[in-house]
């Protein structure tokens, strides 16, 4: 049998899609409501901010305005004896092209549901996941989500010194309780909000088949961006226990976590801790490593891991995770 060009344009480019969105990546973890419709691209950063109203913190006499808070370049510090002094990466960034660390990340490495937790990994797996952005290595499943290809600009603009110095800060600073994991199967209604899921109102809402990680306080996490204010994560009746049996057995779909990342999942070694993470984030780690959109030499390792779960196993498994002490 002859086949045209013209299907043989068509097998391929259905081959091709499939290979990078075989399944559409779960909303929630990304930030979202819905899946990316054909065409869906990130959005651009909004403008800096210049509101000079000032806000307060309990407990903290420093008092600073939005446009200091969300400052790319200098963010406001509430906390400066919490940490070790920062590094100017870190505390500014360089600009016009590496926002500071501190903004996104918070100056403690705590980060948040749409980014990333950052404190107590090692500085060769901070150094080793900053380079995997600067080579092209971690794209997002979601075509949506800007920070990631805002972090593979920071990283091709960043020396490999101001690597090294950001990665050594971070990995100085303890991971400790951040997230409060909570079965549920109604929860608050929130909506997304430039990547995190905010609750306003009283109202409730099934939570249904997703995990709904929010902040303990809204305006305390996106307005003033206070690095004590931690979240809250709802996942499905009995997730933590079938995510248990995957984690701790392999349930026979996957490997045992414990054996690379510890048997308290604090990490071992480079391979980075699982226990007290945001379960939204590790979500997205493995649904992109599944799909290969995080690729790399570490990355390689943890394919025949994911290669067998479905989205529900690895919502368990990252609820599971959550759910322990860090």
């Amino acid at each position: 049998m002859k086949i045209s060009s013209t299907a043989i344009f068509a097998l391929t480019f259905v081959v091709s899609a499939g290979t990078l969105f075989a399944a559409d990546p779960p909303p929630w973890a990304y930030g979202f409501d819905g899946p990316p419709q054909a065409g869906a691209a990130p959005a651009q950063p909004a403008p800096a901010n210049t509101d000079q109203t000032l806000h307060s913190l309990p407990g903290v006499t420093a008092k600073f305005s939005r446009a200091q808070i969300a400052n790319r370049f200098g963010p406001a510090d509430w906390f400066p004896g919490d940490h070790p002094q920062m590094p100017d990466v870190v505390a500014h960034g360089k600009q016009p092209n590496v926002w500071a660390c501190g903004l996104c990340h918070y100056p403690n490495g705590k980060g948040r549901a749409e980014n990333a937790g950052v404190s107590g990994l090692s500085t060769e797996y901070f150094i080793h996941t900053m380079n995997d952005f600067k080579n092209g290595n971690r794209k997002s499943s979601d075509p949506r989500k800007n920070n990631t290809n805002l972090m593979i600009q920071f990283a091709k603009n960043m020396s490999d010194d101001e690597i090294k110095a950001a990665a050594e800060y971070f990995g100085a600073i303890k991971w400790t309780p951040w997230i409060k994991v909570v079965e549920a199967k109604t929860v608050p209604k929130a909506k997304p909000s430039n990547g995190l899921f905010l609750v306003e109102g009283s109202e409730m809402e099934p939570l249904g088949n997703r995990i709904l990680e929010t902040p303990l306080n809204a305006e305390a996490t996106e307005v003033l961006r206070d690095p004590h204010s931690g979240f809250t994560a709802y996942v499905p009746v009995g997730s933590v226990k079938k995510g248990e049996l995957l984690v701790t057995k392999g349930g026979g779909k996957t490997i045992a976590c414990g054996n690379c990342h510890g048997a308290d999942l604090k990490g071992l070694g480079p391979v980075p801790g699982l226990a007290g993470r945001s379960p939204s984030y590790l979500m997205r780690q493995m649904f992109d490593m599944q799909q290969g959109l995080r690729k790399g030499t570490w990355t390689e390792l943890m394919k025949p891991v994911v290669a067998n779960l479905s989205s529900d196993d690895m919502m368990d498994i990252v609820a599971y995770t959550a759910s322990r002490m860090p």
